[in-house]
This record gives structure tokens, C-alpha cells and sequence, in this order.
């Protein structure tokens, strides 16, 4: 982004009106001191169908039901602005979640005519709050971004990494606790915003063991690159969950309350490389995300916790090939991700054994001769034919290396859920939680 587009975006945004599209709920008599926002990217209807079998208990008759079963309230519709068709991007989505509005695919904060709008969070901002963003990709990704940034293409890291320090609102930072991947963008040659952030007076911190001892109100936390490993990985394997206790832990200081956004990001990045394993692993990060959250609830009836989907990626199958079964207990035990066991067999010795142990399974004669052929390629031929294993094992089926149009579920508990019951559309979200921050609705 130039000088002079950043300058204008700068500039509009700092003017925004205070006013939404109209909303057709009932007028509210209370309203939360607390909302916390939770997107699943990628998260269609069939991962948390599908969590629900991977997480049963098989030694009872019963299928037990997941926290999102029990927090279920509806769907809602995800197309884009008309210009981009019926399948949205993150950055679309993002933006009609945050925003209320529509826009095209790419669109970080901005309309269809490429103007900047107000999103949920920089309106709690202005009115008081603390505001916090917790992503397990970079924290300038476009889920994220589209609450906190404003930039007409999704691409522009860089540039929404520095509008995070740039802009102001009531001369304060937009977002007060920070935290997930991205030192790539924030530590660069022509600028480390880290420290710049910490010269304002921010905290900031690079490791998992330092969210125990935060002391700031204001912090930034990056621990990767760019995204982070994959839960299946991660020397914190429930990182979503601890970073979002460690924000809330600063957030809840603010008498006026917080708006926060959590986003379980690689469940996307999972479905887009058709990576059932993988999947599933930060399906339960979330799971136990919400479990925590909802505890969280019961202690502060004042707040209210709304999640959707953006949209839904791969076109994942629970069931496949014409065969009535799905057999999650072959992804149960994993000790690594796929792509990981393909990155650590690079230059070794092909032994199946090792592969059986950390897949938790033996592999038959077939596989281990699919997984040799694939060993003497590529790392990435490794990590597809694992994948292909994984697949036939549990009879996953995936139909798209990309997004789909379905509709995603919608989940709401604490105050004022009853707002997002239904059959609703991905503005209509934004739209409800402007409602109960108090922002004036207008036709």
C-alpha cells in the first residue's frame, strides 16, 4: 500500500459514522459487559459433526455430545458482496462478521467501493472497552485484520501489521492484548513495530511460558513466524486455550468490560490441505477452548460468547466412496502432524516402523509400499501419500483444496444469545453485537 492510499485509509477511518446497518431484532433491555467474538475458520458443518465421533468415548453405547452441541443456536449464509459470486474468501467473510457489511473477496475492512467501515471491535474501542485479538495464524491474517485493519487487497501484511500501531482511536491503539503468530511482519528491516509497541508502552512477549506472567494490560505476544505449528506439534498442544485465558486475565481489568476475537485459524488451513488429522487436533483446541469459556460464563453472566464459521473449507466427507462408515480411531493417537512425520523422515532411511509409532497404527503392506515409493520423491509427495492413508482409514472424503458455499453453524451462550437463533445471515452478526454495544441503528 502507498503512502498516499494508506494515508486516506487512515484518514476515513478515524471519521467513521456511528451508525449500522438496520437491525431487525427486538430493542434490548440489557446488553453484556463482555463479548467475545470466536470465528472457527473453515469450520463447515461436517468438522464439528465429525468432532463429535473423533471425541466419543467408545467404551460407552452412547455417542456423547461435544460443547458445541450443546451451544448450538442456528446458521447462517456466508456468500460475499455479488461482484465475487457465491463463494466467499476469509477476508470477505471477515469483513461482513466485523463490519455488518458485505464486500468482495480480498476486502479487509472495506466495502464494495473500496471504503473503509467500522468494524464491532473498533467501535468498543471508541466507546471505552479493551479489545484483544487471539489467532492461532499471524495475528494480521484476514480473519483478524478485518476487526482491527483496514486494506483493499488480504495480502497487504505488512501494512495492516503497521496500521495495529498506527492508527488510533481516542488516541489509544486499537487492539490492547495481542497475541499468535507473525514475527514476519512485526520484526522487519525497515521496522520492528515490537519495539515500537513496547516504546508505547506494551508488553511484549515471544514464548508460551511468558502468558503465566504477563503484568501489562497492554501486550503484544507473538510466538511463530507466521502461523502457529500445528496443534499436533506445538509444545503447547491446547495454545488457543491458553492464550485466550491469559487475554481475558488482562481484559477483565477494564470496569467498562472488553470485545475480544478468538479465531481457531488452522482448522482452515487443515481443510485446505485435506489433513483430517490435523483437523481434528485444532478442533480440539477449540473444544477445550469452549469448555474453559463457558466456565468463564458462569462467573461473568454479564458476558456473552457468539462463534461461527467464516465459511467451509475442503468439502470434507465423514464418509466416503460409497461406504456407510467413518472410523476416527486411526487419527486418535497421533504423536505428529503428517506433514511433520514427512518432514522428519527427509534424508533418513526409510523404516516403517517408526511411522507405524508415531501414526499409532501398523501400517499394512500396501501402505508401507505407498509411503516408500512417496519417501524417495518429495517431502511433499510423503505428506500426501500419509494423508492418503489417513483418508482410507477413516473413509474421509474431501471434494476441494478450497472453500464452499454451505451454510455454517452458529453457536451463542451467555447473555442476549437468543440474538443469533436462527436461520441468519454472516452481517447479521456484526450487525447484533453494534446492537448491544450501543451503537445507534440506522436504515
Amino acid at each position: 500500500m502507498n503512502k498516499i492510499l494508506a494515508s486516506i485509509l487512515l484518514s476515513a477511518i478515524s471519521t467513521l459514522p456511528a451508525h449500522a446497518t438496520i437491525d431487525k431484532t427486538a430493542d434490548v433491555k440489557t446488553t453484556p459487559k463482555n463479548i467475545i467474538m470466536i470465528v472457527g475458520d473453515g469450520m463447515g458443518p461436517a468438522y464439528t459433526t465429525a468432532y463429535r465421533y473423533f471425541n466419543d468415548n467408545k467404551a460407552t453405547p452412547a455417542i456423547e455430545a461435544t460443547v458445541f452441541d450443546s451451544i448450538l443456536v442456528g446458521r447462517a449464509s456466508t456468500y460475499p458482496a455479488r461482484v465475487s459470486g457465491f463463494v466467499t474468501d476469509s477476508a470477505a467473510s471477515g469483513t461482513a462478521l466485523a463490519t455488518g457489511h458485505k464486500s468482495y473477496n480480498g476486502a479487509i475492512g472495506v466495502d464494495v467501493n473500496k471504503k473503509p467501515v467500522q468494524s464491532v471491535l473498533e467501535y468498543a474501542k471508541s466507546i471505552g472497552k479493551s479489545t484483544g485479538l487471539v489467532v492461532t495464524s499471524q495475528i494480521n491474517h484476514a480473519t483478524p485484520a478485518s476487526y482491527a485493519a483496514h486494506a483493499l487487497k488480504r495480502s497487504m501484511y505488512d501494512s495492516i501489521a503497521d496500521q495495529y500501531f498506527d492508527t488510533k482511536i481516542n488516541g489509544n491503539h486499537v487492539v490492547d492484548v495481542m497475541l499468535g503468530g507473525g514475527w514476519k511482519y512485526f520484526i522487519r528491516d525497515d521496522r520492528d513495530i515490537t519495539k515500537e509497541f513496547v516504546k508505547d508502552g506494551y508488553q511484549y512477549i515471544d514464548k508460551y511460558q511468558a502468558l503465566s506472567s504477563i503484568n501489562n494490560d497492554q501486550v503484544l505476544g507473538l510466538f511463530a513466524d507466521k502461523g502457529l505449528p500445528w496443534a499436533l506439534d506445538d509444545s503447547q498442544p491446547n495454545r488457543l486455550k491458553s492464550m485466550t485465558i491469559a487475554a481475558i486475565d488482562r481484559l477483565d481489568n477494564n470496569e467498562k468490560g472488553f470485545f475480544m476475537l478468538v479465531e481457531a485459524s488452522q482448522v482452515d488451513w487443515a481443510g485446505h490441505s485435506n489433513d483430517i488429522a490435523a483437523a481434528m487436533a485444532e478442533m480440539h483446541d477449540l473444544h477445550q477452548t469452549l469448555i474453559w469459556l463457558q466456565k468463564y460464563v458462569a462467573r461473568h453472566p454479564d458476558t456473552l460468547v457468539v462463534m461461527t464459521a467464516d465459511h467451509s473449507t475442503g468439502g470434507f466427507t465423514i464418509g466416503a466412496n460409497g461406504d456407510y462408515a467413518w472410523h476416527p480411531e486411526f487419527i486418535q493417537n497421533l504423536t505428529a502432524s503428517p506433514s511433520q512425520i514427512a518432514k522428519e523422515l527427509q534424508g533418513q532411511t526409510f523404516d516403517a516402523a517408526p511411522i507405524s509409532k508415531q501414526l499409532g497404527f501398523k501400517l499394512n503392506k500396501d501402505e508401507v509400499a505407498l509411503l516408500s515409493t512417496a519417501h524417495a520423491d518429495t517431502e511433499k509427495a510423503l505428506y500426501i501419500a500419509l494423508k492418503k492413508v489417513l483418508d482410507k482409514r477413516t473413509n474421509t472424503g474431501w471434494t476441494t483444496g478450497g472453500h464452499t458455499a454451505v451454510d455454517v453453524p452458529v453457536f451463542a451462550f451467555g447473555m442476549n444469545k437468543d440474538m443469533f437463533v436462527g436461520q441468519i445471515d454472516n452481517t447479521d452478526i456484526a450487525k447484533n453485537i453494534f446492537k448491544l454495544l450501543g451503537k445507534a441503528q440506522t436504515k
